[in-house]
């Protein structure tokens, strides 16, 4: 295993210094996870995930040092996140964290991940702690199977991480491309449905059967070889076809876990209706709810969803049409609350 040397954290701070009483804005944005490439793991490596970050559904948090700064209660999950990087730190003053907004949870799209890392960069700013983001993942325990959420907190994108090693701490990000900018991506909500997440997730990965090594390497071989030129070249129709397979390897991996190949009838139902009418860059993101299309202009996108508002009007469904975001996090710099 690898040991960072902790010797570059001071371990007292003086509260007079002027940039410590600043409070520290950090906005982070939702991701979708299109799915993993080795569920299979005889070749050393296992996971590995393709992904993209969007310009929608955001994180926004303010820090500052004090004991209920803010007077609002903060859920477990803050707390924990925040403790581990305040105990990893040595610091023994209190900080105070702020939600105004959060990427809604348990919907697939990686908000425990960026509230995670929203939080230890907080941290890191307000106490100049000079901790990398692989370090904050490690310390919150983030990246434990998918480092896109990493990857697009760093410079958004299209990401492509090389999933879990032996001694893997945080799964190296292999590639990351800007997503074509006319492209747009229709978000499908089903309020009805909670994703797996936390321990039930960890539960259902224990149980799940191996997939077998040549519809791994198929899929490799879509992922490598059709997805990613067609990133380059803005081929939408080879890039859904790769997207396609890597879905219907992923979903049928999870489907004992969760059902079917997606978490959600009534998504599925919305999916099955785009992939007949020729749209096949469709899928879940991560165990769902939330499904996705992929659309090649902002004029198709808004045709196709005006068609299944009103087909599914009579559903719990909610849409929500958005960029891919070719950009990192923001912390501090054009951020007000």
């Amino acid at each position: 295993m690898h040991h960072h040397p902790a010797n570059h954290l001071p371990t007292h701070y003086l509260m007079n210094n002027p940039q410590t009483n600043q409070p520290v804005f950090v906005n982070a944005f939702a991701r979708l996870h299109m799915g993993f490439l080795d569920l299979n793991g005889s070749q050393g490596r296992r996971f590995g995930s393709l992904g993209v970050g969007l310009d929608a559904l955001d994180t926004l948090i303010e820090l500052a040092i004090g004991d209920n700064v803010f007077g609002e209660v903060e859920p477990a999950y803050i707390k924990q996140s925040k403790q581990l990087i305040l105990q990893h730190a040595n610091i023994k003053q209190a900080v105070s964290i702020k939600v105004h907004r959060e990427i809604p949870r348990h919907f697939g799209l990686g908000s425990g991940t960026q509230m995670a890392l929203a939080i230890g960069v907080g941290i890191n700013q307000l106490f100049d702690l000079n901790l990398s983001l692989t370090e904050i993942a490690q310390i919150t325990k983030r990246g434990l199977r998918s480092g896109i959420g990493i990857g697009t907190f760093v410079k958004g994108g299209l990401v492509l991480d090389g999933g879990r090693g032996v001694d893997t701490i945080v799964p190296p990000i292999i590639t990351q491309q800007p997503f074509p900018e006319d492209w747009r991506i229709l978000l499908i909500f089903d309020h009805q449905h909670v994703g797996v997440h936390g321990d039930e997730e960890v539960q259902a990965f224990s149980r799940l059967k191996d997939a077998g090594l040549a519809e791994t390497q198929a899929v490799n071989h879509q992922v490598l070889m059709r997805a990613l030129p067609a990133i380059q070249e803005g081929d939408l129709t080879i890039f859904g076809e790769a997207v396609a397979t890597l879905q219907a390897y992923t979903g049928d991996y999870f489907a004992p876990a969760q059902g079917g190949r997606y978490a959600s009838q009534q998504v599925a139902r919305v999916l099955n209706f785009l992939s007949e009418h020729k749209i096949n860059c469709v899928g879940q993101s991560s165990w769902g709810p939330t499904g996705f299309a992929v659309f090649e202009s902002e004029e198709v996108a808004m045709q196709y969803l005006a068609e299944l508002q009103s087909i599914f009007k009579q559903t719990e469904l909610s849409w929500l049409l958005c960029k891919a975001r070719n950009k990192g996090a923001l912390v501090n710099t054009e951020i007000k609350a």
